[in-house]
């Protein structure tokens, strides 16, 4: 018998999800949706920063967004970074603190792609702020202006968020969590969207960097480079030039390529200022101006400072940053218009008591008006070793005052100088704990042998090096050999505001040895033996190395 069949016919019997499975697919689906976003992100902040260095590199010498901003930090940030700064990075600091903006502005930009997943409107907001606070930093910037902030900020805003809302439409669909869900229940294949989105991720990267990379050659070509080799010092001053020179040949004590030249070449003279972009400043636009106590202020333009009689002296400058035998310091011969004569021709007020000077930068300092009057020399230069200035030390026109060190008279790019009280001005460095005053302390430095360096026994060996006390001279370097002091040889003197070279002859017996110098000025004093840090007004004490000889 057949049965015939039931309304009560048992259910088809549904496929069985595995939970477990199905969480795991939705949390591999999520990260990788989150590392695609966040790839978004970097990618509309990296097009934003190339855009926005481009435009400014049209607009230079006004700053484009990271260096705006880069400049805003080293102005605001308290001294204890600053020096936290340069004791982990040293001379590298402004490139270590470019690179940390950008790295800071990437890693920002990528969480607000992570926030346009699900919140579009704020990660926009975010990005707009990003522009925002570009802008200000430029329009804040010495070099800046509120048309040039507004045209860069601008500009870098709007590719950012285009760029980002384009790559968000462009995101694979398992962003969404419908559709992770319909992911997990009916798989298809999500490699066509990924390859997609990554294809115009890198096409924007690309973008990126090639705008930053224009941005940067653009800028490069409006390098002053070219007006400055085109700058024609007077034949006689040349010559003069050249004969300081001559006297540094025939006073060098020729030792050879282990002891410091009297005269520094400007391609390795040291360069210390806060300037993360050398000032491009045309020549044919700048001037000098010299206000405030005076009784008739001048402005002075390039070709009037080069047509007034000028100065020509070899001039040993140091930063106070200077350790105990470092290199932060250095002879040039310098030429210039005399200060003083700048001064008298403005009428100096009584009881204008500070020379206060400022850089097309921005940066400031200050030093005591008696100065210049006292005799020293003391320069509105225009010239390093027989040539124009170059670019990174400060063309077209840069300060030089003998004795005092550069962070309260070496101002660079100069600008503006203006007489004022010691109590009405501090520059850059004095709120941020550095000496108001800053005479250049008697130093000496070994510079052969090298400290821990090997050395023959029994074979005769130069112990050798520079001392500097600017505008008192140096008179004597003594050399301790093992608890014994030695009296050195001296260079011939180039001139009471230059560097020495020393020398003493030394056959060392085998085993280690300390060796250790000073120096007398001019006046009579000797070098300190107390050790002291460079701040807050230099750096002393002994410079001492220990040797072996075998």
């Amino acid at each position: 018998m057949i049965e015939s069949p039931t309304d009560e016919q048992p259910a088809k019997a549904e496929p069985e999800t595995n939970t477990a499975d199905a969480a795991e697919t939705a949390d591999t689906v999520g990260s990788s949706s989150t590392v695609l976003a966040a790839l978004s992100g970097i990618a509309s902040g990296a097009v934003a920063l190339g855009v926005g260095e481009l435009v400014g590199a049209i607009r230079a010498p006004e700053p484009g967004p990271v260096i705006a901003v880069a400049n805003r930090v080293i102005d605001l940030a308290p001294n204890w970074f600053v020096e936290l700064g340069k004791s982990i990075f040293g001379l590298a600091d402004k490139p270590a603190l470019i690179v940390g903006t950008i790295l800071l502005s990437i890693v920002f930009a990528s969480v607000l792609g992570v926030v346009s997943i699900a919140r579009p409107k704020p990660a926009v907001l975010g990005l707009c702020a990003f522009g925002l606070l570009g802008a200000f930093a430029i329009a804040a910037d010495a070099q800046g202006s509120v048309f040039g902030a507004v045209v860069t900020g601008g500009a870098a805003t709007i590719v950012g968020v285009t760029a980002l809302l384009s790559l968000r439409r462009r995101l694979p669909s398992s962003l969404d969590q419908t559709a992770i869900k319909t992911e997990i229940e009916s798989p298809t294949n999500p490699n066509v969207d990924r390859r997609s989105f990554l294809t115009w991720a890198g096409g924007i990267g690309a973008t990126a960097a090639g705008a930053a990379v224009v941005g940067n050659s653009v800028r490069s070509r409006s390098s002053v480079q070219e007006a400055r080799t085109s700058v024609a010092l007077e034949p006689e001053i040349d010559d003069e030039v050249q004969g300081w020179l001559d006297a540094a040949v025939d006073a060098d004590l020729g030792i050879g390529d282990e002891l410091t030249p009297l005269v520094i070449d400007d391609g390795e003279f040291y360069l210390i200022d806060t300037a993360l972009v050398k000032p491009q400043v045309d020549p044919t636009t700048w001037s000098l101006r010299i206000s405030g106590m005076v009784d008739n202020p001048i402005e002075i333009g390039y070709d009037d400072l080069l047509g007034r009689s000028t100065t020509v002296a070899p001039v040993t400058l140091s930063c106070v940053s200077n350790e105990v035998g470092g290199g932060l310091v250095g002879n040039a011969v310098w030429q210039g218009v005399p200060l003083v004569d700048l001064l008298e021709e403005a009428g100096v007020q009584p009881g204008a008591t500070q020379v206060a000077s400022r850089s097309i930068d921005g940066w400031t300092c200050g030093f005591p008006t008696e100065a210049v009057f006292d005799g020293r020399t003391a320069l509105v230069a225009v010239s390093m070793n027989g040539e124009p200035l170059p670019v990174r030390h400060g063309f077209p026109a840069r300060l030089v005052v003998s004795g005092l060190y550069g962070y309260v008279s070496a101002t660079k790019w100069l600008t503006d100088i203006e007489l004022t009280t010691i109590e009405g001005f501090d520059g850059y460095w004095i709120p941020r704990g550095w000496s108001k005053l800053g005479p250049v302390k008697t130093q000496s430095r070994i510079d052969t042998p090298r400290r821990r360096e090997t050395l023959v026994a029994g074979q005769p060996t130069a112990i050798a090096g520079v001392a500097w006390a600017p505008d008192r001279g140096v008179s004597k370097v003594e050399v301790n050999i093992d608890d014994e002091w030695v009296e050195a040889t001296l260079s011939n003197e180039l001139g009471t505001d230059a560097w020495r070279q020393w020398m003493v002859s030394w056959t060392p017996t085998p085993g280690d040895h300390v060796l250790a110098v000073r120096a007398t000025d001019g006046d009579g004093d000797t070098q300190t033996a107390d050790l002291a840090p460079p701040a807050p007004s230099g750096a002393t004490g002994w410079h001492t190395i220990v040797v072996r000889a075998e």
